[in-house]
């Protein structure tokens, strides 16, 4: 083994090898398994300490982009347990099967201690890089545990204490590992217990919402030994197929059934296929008594030990004709935003999905391509609207941006009110707070708004009281947010605190239902005319054709423009403005020729790939807009293919 230094140093390495040579130890078996992982397995010397390892940015938005639909349905729970452990220093990290840091929950006032410390965004926790250590022992075992100060392998991280317990799909296959750490603790690891508690109670939490989000076209089965609990906050949940064969399940219901066969706990996927009627006295044709529609203390079945357990079926969503699956549940706010696109539609059912949920959404689209709409649309499709607050992050002076956002104290400062006033973000509590251009948002208020969004309140200026706040945030921007990461203009933790889900408009050149909403914005030039302005068949053929750079606001005003020149009402090509005489587009490359490839899959190898990107000049967005993909499926499939860009 290598060089040793200080003395706690010289203890903890001595300790380890008295674990290797066979002496009895104090330490929890887990510990001592992992010990000894780390030197026979993955050849890892305690005495050649390393610092914790954050993979690039590359390599991290690849693992987001795998994890992805899993953050999304996770980031609620992990927000809920941020607050139950707030004051106490807790860092939150969810980790992928791979070990690597996908989401993060921390104070931004100890960033760089947590980055040090390993306790941050992109923080690889694979035990055969860093040794033992919460993460790392969870994913090996695939069981919760505490991995408190000396029982990590490396001394570096013996300061820490952290908590994990394994996030498992519904076939039972490990997927993640929510870690709840500490940079310094109490002495005693028992000190813990609670943490434990608390990481296991929210793993259970984000296995049953994925199984719900998983199966919903498929008979669930939720579990509760009370029925106080079954409806609000159940146990365990098995899916269901329409024979009654379980199909899925969380871990916990694995737990339930092994005692149900008297066979013990077995891997949940030896469960799948079983007829349910193996382990209860109840079949799929008694599901649907089990609904909502009877006390929960009614809903009660046998398992096959005996034992009475309390039942919640919840039918397929194409038996309870929900508003998810009917087109005509769309809100109509969101219905009015396109006409018969197939990428509009697909975005208008995805807004409709998210319109009521808590998730953070950065919708993304050329200039004048309709966000503010769509953030106005979302806002109106809530059950529960509240206010809407518009916050352009690029029109106002950075000067004055942080009152405006943040408000002030009585005389914070030289011109402020003398009353003081709260801020955009206090006028939107219990509503949306709609950032717009927050791509241009400077840099030092980026943290502010960070710690908002994380702690959930807001201090004016001048002031030392924060006040709660409970906002909803749909971001936009027209800018490239990844090359803003990659720069240091733009801060990744505020980015996945804002684009937990992301919606991209196509620009108006690229939608199928350019005619329908051409009518749809001449028929509201009507109004105040006597008489509504009609187009000629060879203007709208000339308004066809056209590029629009400007998207739909410059369809507009060149609408408006027409509308005021015509005479009889009647829109012709003499009317209509020159297209010399507005800007070209932001967006560098023009859009490639039909010819091309546009379908996601259409491009299937590398010499077609490339020639998407030599007409788009090697833009790897206009690239992506043209085949209707994200840039990271782009950036994957160049990968893949060996281009570079």
């Amino acid at each position: 083994m290598g060089q040793r230094s200080s003395s706690p140093q010289v203890a903890h390495i001595t300790e380890i090898e008295r674990v290797l040579s066979g002496q009895v130890s104090t330490r929890d078996d887990v510990v001592v398994a992992s010990w000894k992982r780390c030197v026979r397995e993955h050849g890892l010397d305690p005495a050649r300490s390393k610092p914790a390892y954050i993979v690039p940015d590359n390599q991290l938005r690849a693992h987001r982009e795998q994890s992805e639909r899993l953050i999304s349905i996770a980031r609620s729970g992990l927000e809920n347990l941020f607050r139950q452990v707030a004051g106490q220093n807790y860092v939150l990290l969810l980790a992928d099967r791979a070990g690597i840091t996908v989401d993060y929950f921390g104070d931004p006032a100890f960033e760089d201690d947590l980055r040090r410390a390993g306790l941050y965004l992109g923080a690889d926790w694979s035990e055969d890089l860093v040794g033992t250590c919460g993460v790392g022992a969870c994913i090996a075992t695939g069981q919760p545990m505490t991995i408190h100060q000396s029982d990590h392998f490396d001394v570096a991280h013996t300061p820490l204490s952290c908590t994990a317990a394994p996030i498992f799909d519904t076939g039972g296959n490990l997927s993640a590992v929510l870690d709840i750490s500490l940079l310094r603790s109490p002495q005693p690891k028992a000190s813990q217990h609670l943490a434990l508690h608390l990481v296991t109670a929210s793993v259970r939490r984000i296995e049953l919402a994925n199984l719900m989000a998983t199966m919903r076209r498929d008979w669930v089965l939720r579990l509760a030994h009370s029925p106080e609990f079954l409806d609000v906050d159940p146990e365990a949940a098995i899916a269901l197929d329409a024979s009654g064969r379980i199909i899925g399940l969380t871990h916990d219901a694995a737990s339930i059934l092994g005692r149900a066969d008297g066979k013990g706990l077995r891997a949940p996927s030896a469960y799948v296929g079983a007829p349910l009627s193996d382990f209860f006295d109840i079949g799929i044709d008694d599901l649907p008594a089990l609904t909502r529609g009877r006390a929960a203390e009614d809903r009660i079945a046998r398992l096959k030990d005996g034992s009475a357990i309390f039942c919640h079926a919840i039918a397929p969503t194409n038996l309870r004709q929900t508003a998810r699956t009917s087109g005509h549940a769309i809100p109509a706010p969101l219905q009015q935003l396109c006409g018969d696109d197939a990428a509009m539609k697909a975005l208008q059912l995805k807004a409709a999905r998210l319109a009521d949920e808590p998730l953070p959404i950065l919708i993304t689209g050329e200039t004048g391509s309709g966000k503010e709409r769509l953030a106005r649309a979302l806002h109106q499709s809530r059950k529960k609207a509240g206010p809407f607050v518009a916050v352009n992050c690029a029109a106002i002076p950075e000067a004055l941006i942080e009152g405006e956002l943040f408000g002030h104290a009585p005389g914070a400062f030289s011109g402020a009110l003398s009353k003081g006033r709260p801020g955009l973000i206090e006028e939107a509590n219990g509503g949306v707070l709609f950032l717009d251009e927050i791509g241009d948002m400077p840099l030092a208020l980026q943290g502010r708004l960070l710690r908002v969004l994380s702690e959930g309140e807001v201090t004016r200026l001048g002031e030392a009281r924060a006040r709660p706040v409970r906002v909803k945030t749909i971001s936009a921007t027209n800018q490239d947010l990844a090359a803003l990461l990659e720069t240091g203009r733009f801060r990744h933790d505020l980015f996945y605190r804002v684009a937990a889900a992301t919606l991209a408009l196509p620009p108006l050149r690229a939608r199928t239902d350019f005619e329908w909403l051409l009518d749809r914005l001449l028929a509201g030039l009507g109004d105040g005319r006597s008489r509504r302005p009609r187009l000629d068949p060879a203007a709208r053929l000339a308004l066809i054709r056209r590029d629009w750079p400007g998207n739909i606001r410059e369809l507009v005003n060149v609408l408006n423009v027409a509308a005021a020149m015509c005479e009889d009402a009647t829109i012709t090509p003499d009317d209509l403005p020159d297209p010399g005489e507005h800007p070209p587009r932001e967006t560098a490359p023009a859009a490639p020729p039909e010819t091309m490839p546009r379908r996601p899959g259409a491009v299937t190898n590398a010499s077609e790939l490339a020639g998407v990107l030599a007409v788009c000049d090697g833009n790897i967005s206009a690239a992506a807009r043209h085949l209707g993909v994200d840039r990271t499926t782009v950036y994957r499939r160049m990968r893949r293919l060996g281009l570079r860009t």
